[in-house]
């Protein structure tokens, strides 16, 4: 049978293609600008006659109703990362929040620790021998399809052709459902005079030749608005976004300086607008690869001049960092965090950066703390963090002791907040 033939006799609408899904089944869900909201809408029509559905993922958009309490007896849900969709539901006890370095989610899949019985995902049309593209998501979605018993795939023509480590055929795919709705959207964030400030100062780390890795945001986007000046910088990144894409227009990110894949932008999935999932379509600058790749630390620290630049939520004294809670209420998760700060650190001429406004509730309060919030998760350690940047300055804490560090951090905190850093450092015993 011809790959057409076989892809028209598996051709379904979304209500009978989740039919398939069983009472304690595990179903992945293809996360970010993939989201297959259809699928997702036709699984929850049938809440009333499934029990126990485990619906696990990393960030996603848009449809997560199944998190609601009222589904909590047809659905549970699972959150390797928490988005803005499924925060209240992971802190009100209906859903599982798991930390855990994205790097390593696939080896939890491949494993077997975390079964899959049904994949839910989305795909460009297939090519003309057979191939559909992850488009605009590849991450930990490819590794799901490999362990998957059972895929579904939305078939979207408004899904880019990502190119690299990114294809699956249509006969490893069990049923298509098309659909042609619009990717989701993340749009760029306005900048402000503490974002534009910690923008500079990062730029001020980078070097021409460097290679980039950025966060969402709007401290990542300050950054790039400052990078006019470089030459040949490079990008081999969790996540691609609309801010790196106008430094390709300009010429700025050439990827010919890097000291693997040259001449390439390696990322795991893009977010952001219409035009950036337009120009990423079948083009050869990109190479989309699973994160058990672009994140693995040792493939990053193969970049020289590796810049990572990361945010978080506070950061103490000693230099540990939180950046997936907010005491006990789970904000977000690990991502690639942790990833990308080691593999910059290990890199040749790399700098791993914490970047953070220094204060938090409209300056009432100090991100840089004496100590973490009761409860608050470190997610990367004090002996990983080298530069920490705030709109006061750069800190580097990399082989500095308890009392270097601290005299450091405060002197970046916020200028009404220095004295009393200073006065709770003492009784700390990290100064005296």
């Amino acid at each position: 049978m011809t790959w057409v033939k076989l892809y028209n006799s598996r051709l379904s609408n979304p209500d009978d293609a989740v039919k398939v899904v069983k009472s304690g089944d595990h179903v992945y869900v293809h996360p970010g600008a993939c989201t297959p909201e259809t699928l997702l809408k036709a699984l929850t029509n049938r809440a009333e006659e499934l029990s126990n559905v485990e619906i696990a993922h990393i960030l996603t958009f848009g449809f997560a109703d199944y998190a609601y309490e009222k589904y909590k007896r047809s659905f549970i849900h699972r959150a390797f990362f928490v988005g803005a969709n499924t925060r209240k539901a992971v802190n009100s006890g209906n859903a599982k929040y798991v930390p855990i370095f994205l790097s390593e989610i696939p080896k939890l899949f491949k494993s077997g620790l975390y079964p899959i019985d049904v994949a839910l995902i989305s795909v460009s049309p297939p090519d003309e021998y057979g191939f559909c593209s992850f488009g605009a998501g590849v991450e930990i979605t490819k590794a799901a399809c490999e362990v998957a018993k059972y895929i579904i795939a939305e078939v979207n023509p408004n899904q880019p052709r990502a190119l690299g480590n990114s294809f699956i055929h249509v006969s490893k795919i069990d049923c298509f459902v098309e659909v042609e709705t619009p990717l989701m959207e993340l749009k760029t964030e306005q900048m402000n005079s503490i974002t534009d400030k910690i923008g500079q100062f990062c730029a001020e780390l980078i070097e021409d030749g460097s290679t980039l890795q950025m966060g969402i945001g709007a401290i990542p986007d300050a950054v790039l608005h400052y990078l006019d000046d470089k030459k040949h910088l490079g990008i081999h990144t969790e996540m691609f976004s609309d801010g790196l894409l106008s430094l390709v227009e300009k010429g700025i990110i050439t990827n010919e300086k890097k000291s693997i894949h040259r001449g390439k932008s390696v990322a795991t999935f893009a977010l952001g607008t219409k035009k950036l999932y337009d120009f990423i379509n079948n083009n050869p600058l990109f190479e989309f690869h699973p994160t058990e790749y672009g994140n693995d630390p040792y493939v990053i620290a193969q970049n020289t001049k590796m810049v990572a630049i990361n945010s978080a939520i506070e950061i103490d004294l000693t230099g540990q960092v939180c950046a997936d809670s907010i005491g006990t209420k789970i904000y977000s998760g690990f991502g690639g965090q942790v990833d990308f700060i080691r593999g910059a650190a290990r890199s040749e001429g790399g700098k791993p950066i914490i970047a953070i406004p220094s204060t938090a509730k409209n300056g009432e309060v100090s991100r840089i703390v004496p100590t973490l919030k009761l409860g608050a998760g470190v997610v990367t350690s004090r002996a990983d963090v080298h530069y920490v940047v705030t709109e006061f300055g750069v800190a580097y804490l990399f082989g500095k002791s308890l009392e270097e560090r601290a005299k450091a951090l405060i002197s970046i905190a916020h200028p009404k907040f220095r004295d009393k850093l200073e006065m709770e450092a003492k009784k700390l015993g990290y100064l005296v």
